[in-house]
């Protein structure tokens, strides 16, 4: 795992007036204390969380923390700390769909008290759900933007196209152009079976471990979704497997399928030529379907901790650092969607292009639960087998029911 360092910071701070996460309030037992802590965040706001860091601090005096912030993506953060708990950072971020592995690990422990209150209060409801097991929150929301839509270059693809996958295919291969969609990533090819009705959902018990499923991959409405996918998957000389605005509009790119996280990027690739929308529909036998895709948050974890002190500090901390006006900051810098209702009633929120493409595809989308991370594997394969195939009906059930196939065990092993 590639960490960037992002500088030591030796650093004031004091009690702040919330409540411990604990049941009860030990914000004052960590004043006058050194501490060393360890922060992991996402590579593009390594820097921002720096700066915030220091102004949590900067009005405080009395007690001496040592900050390193280094990146660390959220999608990478659980296997990272599972490896070894203890070792891992004191405050770190990651995706929602990790929280039972974390939670089943012991790496989180329930927040009470006066910040579990905050969360519930100051967060929309779908991110309180997403920080939670059960009734017992474990974590701190931190965005309400885990979701995907479609950048595109609107000299290449027309108004009048964006909502029809084949039409978005026929402009690239008139311009010469390449349509990124990361069709071997479990994430991002469920919005074709999203698209047909599919569903796949894993039960939890109250540890976090997986109990049982359902899923309807293998199915007349999965075959649908294989067809659609092999439409777009086929297309060798338009289609690429990625998801990274920068690289593919700077690839010869006239569609990126990503998220907020690259709106900043896109921009600076496109300028005034870039559109921002919902995913468009593809067509199978006659009949449209509206792609699909996950909603889902990202959220702020805290490594238990057996020094009462340093615990209530690292709690303090994540909710600093999860409140308004930080995530005010990573809107306005970085766009990231917040979670903070005051902060998504914002005029500037209310305006941005990327989060008003990302509102209009969660009318399409489906809340990310939990997932084995053998899942994420056997399902991100659906989209190389088929890009591989003959794209016939025997191939495309031949792939499905391996698929099936691959998922039992999975919810006692997991």
């Amino acid at each position: 795992m590639k960490k960037k360092l992002a500088g030591l910071l030796v650093l004031g701070a004091a009690m702040l007036t919330a409540a411990a996460c604990q049941s009860e309030d030990l914000t004052s037992a960590w004043r006058g204390g050194t501490y060393d802590l360890t922060i992991w965040c996402a590579e593009e706001v390594v820097s921002l969380t720096t700066s915030q860091l220091n102004t949590f601090v900067s009005q405080y005096e009395g007690t001496t923390i040592n900050f390193k912030v280094e990146a660390v993506g959220e999608g990478d953060a659980a296997s990272s700390i599972l490896t070894d708990v203890t070792a891992s950072a004191d405050i770190y971020c990651f995706a929602q769909d990790q929280l039972s592995r974390l939670v089943n690990a012991s790496a989180l422990t329930p927040i009470g008290g006066t910040y579990a209150n905050q969360i519930k209060e100051n967060n929309d409801g779908g991110s309180v759900a997403a920080a939670s097991v059960g009734d017992l929150v474990y974590s701190f929301p931190l965005t309400s933007d885990n979701g995907y839509y479609m950048y595109y270059d609107k000299t290449v693809v027309s108004a009048d196209h964006i909502d029809s996958l084949t039409d978005i295919i026929a402009d690239c291969k008139t311009a010469g152009k390449k349509i990124y969609f990361e069709g071997t990533s479990a994430w991002y090819n469920a919005a074709f079976f999203f698209g047909t009705g599919c569903e796949s959902t894993w039960t939890t018990d109250s540890s976090g471990a997986f109990t049982g499923y359902t899923d309807d991959y293998d199915s007349d409405k999965g075959l649908i979704a294989a067809k659609g996918m092999y439409e777009l998957l086929s297309e060798s000389n338009v289609y690429v497997s990625g998801s990274n605005a920068g690289t593919g509009f700077g690839s010869g790119a006239a569609v990126v399928v990503s998220g907020t996280w690259d709106y900043s990027a896109a921009v600076e690739a496109l300028g005034d030529n870039l559109g921002c929308a919902d995913l468009p529909s593809f067509t199978v036998d006659g009949s449209s379907y509206h792609l699909g895709s996950f909603s889902g948050n990202k959220l702020m974890g805290v490594k238990p901790h057996t020094d009462a002190p340093t615990a209530a500090l690292c709690n303090s901390i994540a909710a600093y650092l999860t409140g308004y006006d930080c995530q005010m900051e990573r809107f306005n810098s970085k766009s990231w969607g917040p979670s903070n209702k005051e902060a998504q009633g914002s005029e500037a929120v209310q305006a941005s292009p990327s989060l008003a493409a990302l509102a209009a595809q969660n009318e399409y989308a489906t809340p990310q639960g939990q997932y084995p991370i053998d899942w994420w594997n056997v399902a991100g394969a659906i989209g190389s087998s088929i890009a591989a195939s003959d794209g016939s009906e025997t191939a495309l059930k031949s792939i499905l029911s391996t698929y099936s196939s691959s998922l039992s065990g999975m919810a006692t092993t997991a």
